[in-house]
């Protein structure tokens, strides 16, 4: 398969979803069932294409891994969301993209989003599609930011970068064209936490915090594992393994991952955390931390929707040029950000009246 031209293989993993349902079943196999879940055939053909390529996450070192990354989403990503201009940016020292869809105005919500990857891979360009249709399905400007990597940078190098673009997002809103007090948080797996410690950071700081947190299968507690982690340790597109992996590069001082800045979930206070929309995959070893966090939020009073996409994988909203099940779940995801930042912005409007 790596004497394919990446586009020939696009155009295959296309094809593949193209074909009668009986078909398509009979390239990926007999319906898989853990946990009382059934893996979504798109899901399942998709791991199916994926290890006939060769295409994953980890390879060897980190430079490896980020070149096959880039490589695999360039397959399943799909061709580039429109309408939505899109231009660089430095916020803070911090190199940031903003996508600004059609129709909104000089006062829009933004979601300052950080991508996944385990801190070590993933870009902007990796995220560039589902950045593309947040923009364009919740009508909100997108600020993805491109914060420092391990192991070539680690903990706490991504927290900082993290921190910092949101805060100068914050202060830069009229020169974004954002509203100031509608600015949200978002991200995917270690975006997702960068997301969390964000929003927590703010809290402790005493502001500003985000108006929402959108966070897909977020990575919570890097001390603990879990049942899910057991269950779903190979074959399910992000690994037991990959995920040591990830963590050594970004953490590799075990005994400092109980610091709420990487294990956000043992934070002692999450009260007064933003609203949030959190989402699982059924069939991904993160899925018990990233519930468990929102159990916490919501036992600490913080308005919060728990959504399991049962039949899906880890790294869903970047599946979005195959298939349908991937996008029906960014969708979901999309109408609780544009309605969450509607409720934040109804309730900011009642106290100011």
């Amino acid at each position: 398969m790596n004497r394919i031209p990446l586009r020939a293989q696009a155009l295959g993993a296309r094809l593949a979803y193209a074909l009668p349902r009986p078909l398509r079943r009979a390239i990926a196999g007999r319906p898989i069932r853990i946990d009382g879940q059934e893996l979504a055939l798109d899901a399942q053909l998709l791991i199916t294409l994926q290890r006939l390529s060769g295409a994953g996450m980890v390879n060897e070192t980190p430079e490896a891994s980020r070149r096959k990354l880039e490589a695999s989403e360039r397959l399943v990503s799909g061709p580039p969301i429109e309408p939505v201009t899109v231009r660089g940016l430095v916020l803070g020292g911090v190199p940031a993209r903003l996508y600004e869809p059609a129709g909104v105005g000089d006062d829009a919500p933004l979601l300052v989003f950080y991508h996944g990857g385990g801190w070590v891979v993933g870009s902007l360009d990796s995220h560039d599609n589902p950045c593309r249709f947040i923009a364009v399905n919740a009508h909100v400007k997108v600020l993805s930011v491109d914060y420092r990597l391990a192991p070539e940078h680690p903990f706490p190098a991504a927290v900082d970068d993290a921190v910092s673009a949101f805060r100068h997002a914050v202060a830069q809103a009229a020169d974004l064209g954002v509203n100031p007090d509608l600015i949200a948080v978002g991200g995917d797996s270690a975006g997702g936490n960068l997301a969390a410690v964000v929003s927590h950071q703010q809290v402790l700081a005493g502001g500003p915090v985000p108006a929402f947190q959108l966070l897909f299968y977020p990575g919570t507690d890097g001390t603990t594992r879990r049942r899910s982690r057991d269950l779903f340790a190979d074959g399910f597109f992000l690994t037991s393994d990959q995920m040591d992996w990830f963590m050594d590069h970004y953490m590799p001082e075990q005994d400092r991952r109980s610091d709420p800045r990487f294990s956000v979930l043992l934070a002692e206070d999450l009260s007064g955390m933003p609203p949030a929309y959190v989402a699982t995959a059924g069939f991904d070893p993160l899925r018990d931390e990233g519930e468990a966090f929102a159990d916490r939020l919501a036992a600490s009073g913080v308005p919060v929707v728990k959504s399991r996409q049962a039949d899906l994988i880890h790294g869903y909203i970047n599946f979005l040029g195959v298939g349908t099940r991937f996008r029906e779940a960014l969708s979901e995801a999309t109408g609780a950000l544009r309605t969450g930042l509607a409720l934040s912005g109804r309730k900011g409007a009642d106290l100011n009246t």
